[in-house]
C-alpha cells in the first residue's frame, strides 16, 4: 500500500492509498474555494449524561447531486471534484461539512447550577471513497481492493487516535437513500469523537458488571455462546465469526467478530486481516440477495466498534478522570467487532424508528433473529 498526502484548495487534507507502489499523485486542486469554516459545538445532556453535537453549518452540505456532478468521482477536464486525480484506488479527505472539527478547547458552563455545559466540537471527520467507480458498491470490490480498505481504516484509526482531543475513532458506511445517504458514490466515513460515545460507555459498563458477577470477559462469553448454539451463526471462518445476535435490534443484523479478541483495528493480526475480505464481501453480497433482484442493493449501515483511547488526548475538554468511569476500563477488555444491519424488513417495507424506538429506545423487532440467520444462510454464494 502506498500512501500519498496532499491538500485541497481550501486547505483540507486529502490522502490517496494505492495498491501499486508506482502510483504518482501530483494533481492540484485549482477550484476557487474559501477556507473551511466549521462551527461545531458539543453540549451535555444532564438527564442522560451524554454529549451531542450542534453543527449548523452542516445544513448546507451537498444533497443528491446528479451523477455527472458527483464530488467523489475523479476530476476530469472541465469538472473538478473533491478528488483532483483522474483516477484512484482509495481516497480519504477531510469532510467539507464535518460534525466534529478543529482543536479542543475548555469546557464552559452557562448557568450557576452547572446544568448547561458545552465545549468546542473538536475532532475530525473524514470521507473514505472506496473506489473511483461511481456505479460500484463495496460488495463489487474484489478481495485485494477490500483488503486495501481494511488497511486504510487501520491507518486512519492510527492517525486520528493521535489527533488532539480525539477519544474514540469510528469507521462506518451508510448505503442507500433509505438510510439517509446523500451521495450515491460508494463511500464511508470516519469520525474522531472528542468523547467516548454513549453506546460504547454502555458496553464497557456491561463488561465491567459481567466481570464482577461472573468473571471472564462478556464479549468472549457472548461469542462463545453464539458459536455453541449455532442457530444464529451465519458464517464461520478460521479467524472470524458472523452471527445474528440473540437480541437483535434490527430485522437483519449481523455482528462480525475476530476469533482472537483485540481492542481495535490496530491490534488485528495478519491472519485475520487476510481472511476478512472474503468473509465481509460474502456478508455484503448475502445482504444484497435477501430481498430479490428488484431490490438487489439492500440499504445498510456497517459500523466498526473500537475501544476508546484511554482518557483521550491530554487536551480533551471532556473529563474522563472520574474514579470508576467505565471509559477507563482496560482497553484489552473491549472487543473489536463490526455490526452490519439493514432497515429493510421485507421487500418494499422498511423498519422505521417510531414511538417505542425513538421515544424510549426500546426496539421492537419484527423478524426473529433465528429466522434472519436462517435466511442469511439460504442466500449464501
Amino acid at each position: 500500500m502506498k500512501k500519498t498526502s496532499g491538500r485541497l484548495a481550501d486547505g483540507r487534507e486529502i490522502v490517496y492509498y494505492d495498491l501499486s507502489d508506482d502510483a504518482v499523485r501530483t494533481a492540484v486542486d485549482r477550484r476557487p474555494m474559501p477556507a473551511t469554516e466549521a462551527l461545531s459545538q458539543i453540549r451535555h445532556d444532564p438527564l442522560l449524561d451524554e454529549w451531542i453535537g450542534v453543527t449548523a453549518h452542516r445544513n448546507a452540505r451537498t444533497y443528491h447531486p446528479p451523477a455527472d456532478e458527483c464530488p467523489l468521482c475523479p476530476s476530469r477536464e472541465g469538472r473538478m471534484s473533491e478528488i483532483p486525480e483522474p483516477d484512484y484506488d482509495v481516497a480519504v479527505f477531510e469532510n467539507r461539512f464535518p460534525s466534529f472539527h478543529g482543536a479542543p478547547g475548555k469546557e464552559e458552563t452557562e448557568d450557576s447550577a452547572g446544568l448547561f455545559r458545552h465545549a468546542p466540537g473538536a475532532g475530525r471527520c473524514e470521507v473514505v471513497s472506496f473506489t473511483s467507480d461511481h456505479q460500484a458498491s463495496f460488495a463489487d470490490l474484489d478481495e485485494e481492493q477490500a483488503r486495501l480498505v481494511l488497511d486504510v481504516w487501520t491507518d486512519r484509526t492510527a492517525d486520528l487516535s493521535r489527533s488532539p482531543g480525539v477519544e474514540q475513532v469510528y469507521c462506518f458506511e451508510n448505503r442507500g437513500e433509505e438510510i439517509g445517504v446523500t451521495l450515491s458514490h460508494p463511500h464511508g466515513q470516519i469520525y474522531g469523537y472528542p468523547f467516548t460515545t454513549p453506546r460504547t460507555v454502555r458496553m464497557l459498563r456491561s463488561v465491567a458488571e459481567h466481570a464482577a458477577k461472573a468473571g471472564g470477559n462478556l464479549f468472549d462469553d457472548l461469542v462463545a455462546a453464539e458459536r455453541a448454539a449455532q442457530e444464529r451463526v451465519v458464517i464461520e471462518g478460521e479467524h472470524w465469526t458472523a452471527f445474528v445476535p440473540y437480541a437483535a435490534h434490527w430485522p437483519y443484523e449481523v455482528h462480525l467478530y475476530p476469533r482472537s479478541r483485540v481492542p481495535d483495528l490496530l491490534a488485528l493480526g495478519e491472519e485475520a486481516r487476510a481472511e476478512f475480505p472474503r468473509i465481509y464481501l460474502e456478508l455484503l453480497r448475502r445482504f444484497d440477495r435477501l430481498f430479490g433482484e428488484r431490490e438487489s442493493r439492500t440499504p445498510y449501515i456497517a459500523a466498526w466498534h473500537q475501544a476508546p483511547f484511554p482518557g483521550g488526548s491530554a487536551d480533551s475538554p471532556v473529563d474522563s478522570s472520574v474514579d470508576g468511569d467505565p471509559r477507563l476500563a482496560a482497553r484489552d477488555e473491549f472487543a473489536l467487532h463490526l455490526e452490519l444491519f439493514t432497515i429493510r424488513r421485507a421487500p418494499g417495507k422498511l423498519k422505521f424508528l417510531a414511538g417505542s424506538e425513538s421515544g424510549m429506545n426500546v426496539f421492537i423487532n419484527d423478524v426473529p433473529p433465528e429466522a434472519a440467520a436462517q435466511r442469511l444462510r439460504e442466500v449464501a454464494s
